[in-house]
Parts: structure tokens; C-alpha cells; sequence
């Protein structure tokens, strides 16, 4: 007699389907659409965790087109960073005249292919590094002394580096570090928390261009490109015209090697993506400045609606 109560198999074994990719799904082309010193749209929004001291939330735009693959690998990439504090420090700890900042990066489980643990991976530290090293420079700690600032930043998505997408390295851990500290700086704005200038993160490489010749480009994504030489992030501060986090990876030959695409080049191009990262920032904390005094006035004329029904 079968059981009613749940679902019963075939009584034979069977095969499961294997979907095996075409010829051209394989080794789909890789093309960039956009402009050489094209950046992606970027959106950003702060004050999304209401306890949280301040809070952004930051997305890359997917590149244009669809890649022929059964799975093709991501080039979107979505963060979010909650800022605690500044809190006091315990009693038990010792005095210190600066502000204590930590600093985190925690990928989600759902955040890449493959799926990520629990216990904190070398990426994620390194990631929490540079950030924590990038956030240190535009800081003004001396005027919390024995305080503590939290920052957590979680990947939601991130941009995969390979078809496999099973490990980050080079273009697609440098995108999410600027990312971070992009979404990291609004973060820190929305806290109310006093900093030296706005800090913008920006990527630059240098790839395979026509004709053999090297070619500089801005904010590139690893899905664009079958080939990179070398890439640069750097953590800028436009006002001041400072560089307070670079990281840079692989070489370029000295018989391709140009005034454009050496380091210096490298660099000029990051710094210039970070300055049209900064426009976004702008725009952004004046949106939410906006809206803080829209909800304060209508706070206010509720208050003085209250009195007048009272009396």
C-alpha cells in the first residue's frame, strides 16, 4: 500500500539530465561596451539601519549585456555598512587620546556562486585591513579620546573574478575594496562623525587595447576583459589631493610600457575614478541632508499642530 502522505519516487532509478554549455556559451566573448574613462552607474543611499549610528547602502550597475552562459558570472556588486558609535570603551580598558576604529568586510552566504561560511576567510580580513588603513587616514580620532567606532561592511554581492567564481583576487577584490570604502565614507557621514574630507575609492587598469598597444582604462569589470596587466585602487582624498590607501597588482613589459599606462598612469587613473566615485558621494549626502530637513519640519509643524489642537 503507498504512503499518502508524502510523495513517492519511480520505482526505477533514473539519470539525472547534465546540461552541458555550447561551443559558444564556453568561451563566450568578452567586449567592453563602455568608454575608456567610462565609469558604471553606481546608486547610494544612506540611513537604511535605523539603529545603527549611520548607514549606506551601495550598488554597481551590471554590465549591458548578457554573457551566452549556462552560468555566467556576476559583475554586480552590492554592499551595505552599518557604523556603531563612537561609544565609550570599557572601564577596564586603558586610557587612549585617539578614537579606537575597527573595521570589518563579511561576505553573505548567498554573496557569491560559491557558497561562503562563517568563519572569517584570509579575503575577508584583507579586505578589513586596507579598509580599516583607508578609513584611518580621513579620520579625526583626537577628538573622541577613549571612544570606539564600529564599521561592518557586508558584501550582499560581489564580483566574481573567474568563471568559477571561487576565489577573489586582483580586479574583482580591488572593485569591492573600493566599493567598501565608498560605502564605508557615506557610512561614516550619515553618523555625523567629523573626518578631514570625503574619501573616495576609484579603480584603474591597464588591458590589451587594438593594434598590440596598452590601454588605460577606468573602473573596469572582470566579466569586460579576457586579460589584464596590471590594476591599481586608491583611496583619494580630493580636497586635500591626498592618497591615503593604494594597492596595486601585476607588471607591465618595459617595451609596452608608456607614460599613460605605467604606475604613475595606473594611478592617475584610479585617482580619476575615485574623484567621479566623490560626485556620487556629494550627490548622495545632499539627498539625504534633504530629507533629514523635510522629516525635522514636518516634525516641528506636527508639534505646533499638536499645541494648537490642545489649547
Amino acid at each position: 500500500m503507498s504512503d499518502r502522505r508524502r510523495i513517492n519516487g519511480p520505482a526505477g532509478t533514473t539519470i539525472p539530465p547534465a546540461f552541458a554549455p555550447s561551443a559558444q556559451a564556453a568561451n563566450p566573448p568578452r567586449r567592453r561596451l563602455r568608454k575608456p574613462n567610462e565609469l558604471r552607474k553606481m546608486f547610494l543611499q544612506t540611513g537604511l539601519v535605523p539603529s545603527a549610528s549611520g548607514s549606506a547602502y551601495l550598488e554597481l550597475e551590471t554590465p549591458p549585456y548578457a554573457r551566452p552562459a549556462f552560468a555566467p558570472t556576476s559583475s554586480t556588486i552590492k554592499l551595505s555598512c552599518s557604523v556603531h558609535g563612537p561609544k565609550p570603551l570599557p572601564r577596564t580598558a586603558s586610557f587612549s587620546p585617539n578614537l579606537q576604529l575597527t573595521a570589518s568586510v563579511k561576505f553573505a552566504p548567498f554573496a557569491t556562486r560559491v557558497r561562503q561560511g562563517y568563519v572569517p576567510t584570509q579575503t575577508e580580513k584583507d579586505l578589513g585591513l586596507h579598509l580599516e588603513n583607508a578609513l584611518k587616514g580621513v579620520l579625526l580620532a583626537d577628538r573622541w579620546p577613549k571612544s570606539a567606532v564600529d564599521i561592518a561592511v557586508t558584501v550582499l554581492e560581489g564580483e566574481d573574478d573567474q568563471e568559477e567564481g571561487d576565489r577573489f583576487a586582483g580586479l574583482g577584490l580591488f572593485n569591492l575594496l573600493a566599493a567598501a570604502i565608498n560605502v564605508a565614507m557615506a557610512a561614516l557621514a550619515d553618523a555625523k562623525i567629523d573626518c578631514l574630507d570625503l574619501l573616495a575609492a576609484g579603480v584603474g587598469a591597464v588591458v590589451p587595447g587594438p593594434d598590440s598597444k596598452s590601454l588605460r582604462i577606468l573602473d573596469p569589470a572582470a566579466v569586460e576583459h579576457d586579460e589584464i596587466h596590471s590594476s591599481c585602487v586608491v583611496g583619494y582624498l580630493s580636497s586635500r589631493d591626498e592618497i591615503v590607501e593604494i594597492w596595486s597588482n601585476g607588471s607591465i613589459s618595459a617595451q609596452d610600457a608608456t607614460p599613460s599606462t605605467g604606475f604613475d598612469g595606473l594611478v592617475d587613473a584610479a585617482v580619476a575614478a575615485a574623484r567621479g566615485a566623490r560626485t556620487v558621494l556629494n550627490e548622495a549626502l545632499l539627498e539625504s541632508l534633504t530629507r533629514s530637513q523635510i522629516a525635522l519640519k514636518n516634525t516641528r509643524q506636527g508639534e505646533i499642530n499638536d499645541v494648537e489642537m490642545n489649547t
